[in-house]
């Protein structure tokens, strides 16, 4: 077998075990079993196959190995994803004496930190860069870049890319990227603007990042311009963009035209199926999200993973589909094989209990710690939100007492104890309660709404005066409220402090950030749909007023909350007030 011969064999094997053993044993036979190049060639595909212990025996089997030879093992590794395997490499290139590493082998043991989330080790391959005489390379700052964004050091990110001389696209990339995984979404747009001002043309992976960071913020506009630029501009629509822009149609309330997308797609993968299902559930419309998921496998073919059960769960929650739900848990261990995790086992009690199947719910807690099997928080913390949803106040109060007890700086705990006695009657046992809050420095969550109109984003707190047209938004918003009494709206005040009177609850009541978002939005647009982003759950009161709104405005009012979209029209909602 000549040289060329030997090589379009392994070529033809690819990454396949057993074809790449029969090649390699012909090899020995034939002579070339010591052949350098033949075997990084083998070593290359055996990475790709995942064939780590074969792939140890093949690097063991060259003598001396050269920079090339490592350098290929590395960076093969770092490409197969196998990052553990990569930093033994990188490890062993260091004891050896006659090697040196390079560009390529910093890149890619970089980039083998970043996904296994090791900062501190990545800081150290860092410095190895920078006394090595690569810390300028522009390959190698790049993926420095991504590796303190992935690691949540955006501060570390920042530096290193504010000190290229030449920023690539890739680096520019990286930066929107980590902004956006670490929830600064606004940030991750206004880097994504800088990017364009610089000259540099952004590629699918940049408008991943961007519609990611969009669909966080609700930026529907820079969200819908993408959508334009991929479609006018020729770019694929591939699976990750695809998967992008479900989310992002999903969380800015255009759940048909995220359903519009997927259908678009020519290729899908459990990733984008599990996106469209969870889109249904997040909007309600937890039968869509069931049948698409039953459609999945049967008909496309497709294995859900465990993030798909925790999707299709969700939605069958919080659409009441108590049987399906309990249909599809059962499946996930006897017909897939998946254990559930806690937040599958969050979501069958989130189910149970917003079912009113309070004791149901509470016996699935006490069976899965029967079972040796660890009851996180979580689990009592919707068991808590049944409670309170359905008036079970002294089951309510001993689960709060028990989770401030398992998280005492949690101060959610703290503030739902008190809005239970509330809720009781309990005023001193209220009073008791924010006094501990106040003693130890614990603070309620400051509640905020987002809304966009004309491509800018506004963002309002209860009470807020800082808008420069806050008499304009606030004259309006009376009037709004005065229309909807007329017509049978009457504040919900219950949950607001029993001490004050009740001309104080309604003031309180009618100055939420969501309620001032509305008006604003309101005020400022005509005929279209507005929709609101809210960083809390939307309150009672909120709930129940802008059914009214829709009804004296005629329009539609869609508010996405920490749970769910409500989309508010001719005074009802999509939740049907199950949420």
């Amino acid at each position: 077998m000549a040289n060329s011969a030997a090589y379009e064999a392994i070529v033809r094997a690819g990454p396949r075990l057993n074809q790449l053993q029969q090649v390699h044993a012909h090899l020995i036979v034939t002579g070339y079993g010591h052949s350098r190049s033949l075997l990084t060639k083998l070593l290359t595909f055996a990475c790709s196959a995942k064939a780590l212990a074969y792939t140890r025996l093949l690097f063991l089997s060259v003598p001396l190995p050269d920079d090339f030879l490592f350098n290929t093992i590395i960076k093969s590794t770092s490409k197969s994803r196998l990052p553990l395997d990569c930093l033994a490499y990188y490890r062993r290139m260091l004891s050896s004496s006659n090697v040196s590493p390079s560009s390529y082998t910093f890149t890619s043991v970089i980039k083998s930190c970043a996904d296994l989330c090791e900062l501190k080790i990545g800081k150290r391959v860092h410095c190895h860069a920078v006394v090595s005489g690569f810390g300028s390379d522009s390959y190698v700052q790049a993926s420095l870049v991504a590796l303190y964004g992935k690691c949540g050091d955006v501060g570390g990110a920042r530096k290193v890319f504010d000190e290229m001389p030449v920023k690539s696209v890739v680096a520019w990339n990286s930066l929107v990227s980590g902004l956006e995984q670490n929830g600064l979404g606004e940030e991750a747009i206004r880097v994504f603007y800088q990017m364009r001002e610089s000259g540099l043309e952004p590629d699918s992976a940049t408008f991943v990042s961007v519609l990611s960071a969009c669909a966080q913020t609700g930026g529907i506009g820079l969200g819908s311009w993408v959508h334009r630029y991929i479609a006018d501009n020729g770019f694929e629509l591939n699976v990750k963009l695809g998967t992008a822009l479900v989310n992002l149609y999903s969380r800015c309330g255009d759940v048909g035209k995220a359903r519009g997308v997927f259908d678009e797609m020519k290729e899908t993968n459990v990733a984008a199926w599990t996106a469209m299902i969870s889109a249904y559930g997040s909007h309600g419309c937890g039968k869509q999200a069931v049948d698409l998921f039953n459609k999945m496998e049967d008909d496309y073919g497709v294995t859900p993973n465990d993030v798909t059960f925790v999707a299709v769960l969700s939605a069958c929650a919080h659409a009441g589909l108590v049987e399906e739900g309990r249909s599809v848990y059962k499946r996930m261990s006897k017909m897939y094989g998946l254990v559930p995790r806690v937040e599958h086992h969050v979501c069958m009690v989130d189910m149970l209990g917003r079912a009113g199947l309070l004791d149901e719910a509470y016996s699935f807690i006490h069976e899965l710690d029967a079972a040796g099997k660890a009851t996180s928080p979580a689990l009592w913390t919707a068991m808590l939100g049944a409670c309170k949803m359905h008036r079970n106040y002294d089951l309510g109060v001993d689960i709060a007492k028990r989770l401030i007890a398992l998280e005492p700086e949690n101060p959610g705990h703290h503030v739902m104890l008190s809005n239970i006695y509330a809720l009781s009657g309990k005023t001193d046992e209220v009073s008791h309660v924010r006094d501990g809050m106040i003693k130890n420095n614990l603070r309620k969550q400051v509640g905020y709404s987002v809304i966009e109109v004309e491509k800018k984003t506004y963002m309002f707190s209860m009470g807020d005066e800082s808008h420069p047209e806050t008499g304009e938004i606030y004259k309006y918003l009376e009037t709004l409220m005065s229309r909807c009494k007329e017509i049978g709206y009457a504040p919900v005040s219950e949950e607001v402090m029993h001490q004050v009177e009740e001309e104080e609850k309604e003031y309180a009541l009618r100055y939420h950030s969501e309620k001032l978002a509305v008006a604003f939005g309101l005020l400022k647009t005509v005929d279209e749909a507005i929709t609101v982003v809210k960083n809390l759950r939307i309150c009672e009161d909120c709930h129940s007023a802008f059914k009214y709104i829709s009804i004296v405005s005629n329009r539609q009012i869609i508010v996405r909350d920490k749970l769910r979209f409500h989309h508010f029209q001719n005074g009802s909602c999509s939740c049907l007030d199950y949420w």
